[in-house]
C-alpha cells in the first residue's frame, strides 16, 4: 500500500534535517542495508542487487553515518535509534529515507515507528515485489506501509487514544501491580489510580484488570523493554 505524506500522522510526516534528492522514475536508487540480522542483510542485498536500478551497499547498523544513501533499510530497534540520532542532527544535514523491515507487526510497534518519523514499514514475510515497491516508493519521496498493516494502523488512529498517564497505569497493571503500588510508583493518589483504571476499562471495553491487560496485549498497547524485543 503506497501512502504519501498526507496519509501519515503529522508527527511522522517530517524528519530532522533534509532528505537526499528525490530520485526520478528510472534513476538509480542508492540503498544502504544496515539491518541488525546478518541473514536478513544478505537476503535483502541479494534481492535488491538483482535489479539494475538499485545500487546496493551493506553496513553495520551502529555506524556513525549513513549519509549518501537515498534509502536505508533497518530493523525495528535500529530504525528507532536512527530516527533519534537524526532528530539531533544539524539542520541541513542530508538524511536517507528510512525503511524498517521487521517481523514486529503489533499495533503499538507499528505506531511507535511511524510516530518516530520512519518513512516505510515492511514485514519480513513480504515478497520481493513488495520490497522493490517499498524502496522505489521511498526514493521518490513518498511513504510506504505494508498492506497487511494498513487496517491495523487506520484503526489505531481512529480509536480514542489513551492518555500518557493511562498508558503508565496500563504498563504497571500488566506487571501485576496493585493500586497502592501503582500510586506509589507514579507519585499519585490511590483514588486517581482508580479513576485511570476506570478510564482504561471504558476505552478498552474491559470488565476487569486482567481482562484489560489481555485486551491491551492483543492490541500491542503494552510495550516490552528493548532487551526483550525481536527485530
Amino acid at each position: 500500500m503506497r501512502m504519501d505524506t498526507r496519509s501519515w500522522p503529522q508527527s511522522a510526516a517530517g524528519g530532522a534535517g533534509t532528505t537526499t534528492a528525490i530520485a526520478a522514475q528510472g534513476d538509480q536508487v542508492s540503498v544502504l542495508i544496515a539491518h541488525a540480522d546478518p541473514i536478513i542483510r544478505a537476503g535483502l542485498a541479494a534481492l535488491l542487487g538483482n535489479h539494475g536500478d538499485m545500487q546496493v551497499a551493506v553496513a553495520d547498523p551502529h555506524a556513525d553515518s549513513h549519509a549518501g544513501a537515498d534509502v536505508i533499510i533497518l530493523d525495528h530497534r535500529s530504525g528507532l535509534e536512527h530516527m533519534r540520532r537524526a532528530a539531533s542532527a544539524h539542520h541541513g544535514d542530508t538524511q536517507p529515507r528510512v525503511l524498517i523491515v521487521t517481523q514486529l507487526e503489533r499495533e503499538w510497534e507499528v505506531r511507535t515507528a511511524m510516530m518516530a518519523g520512519v518513512h516505510g514499514y515492511l514485514l519480513q514475510n513480504a515478497d520481493s515485489e513488495q520490497l522493490l515497491t517499498a524502496v522505489r516508493t521511498l526514493s521518490r519521496g513518498m511513504r510506504y506501509l505494508s498492506a497487511e498493516l494498513s487496517r491495523c494502523v487506520a484503526d489505531s488512529f481512529t480509536r480514542i487514544g489513551l492518555t500518557s498517564r493511562e498508558t503508565d497505569v496500563l504498563q504497571l497493571l500488566a506487571q501485576g501491580q496493585c493500586n497502592k503500588s501503582i500510586a506509589r510508583e507514579l507519585g499519585i493518589g490511590v483514588g486517581t489510580v482508580k479513576t485511570h483504571v476506570k478510564g482504561l476499562f471504558d476505552k478498552l471495553g474491559a470488565t476487569a484488570r486482567t481482562h484489560a491487560v489481555v485486551l491491551a496485549t492483543r492490541r500491542g498497547l503494552v510495550g516490552e523493554p528493548y532487551g526483550n524485543q525481536q527485530h
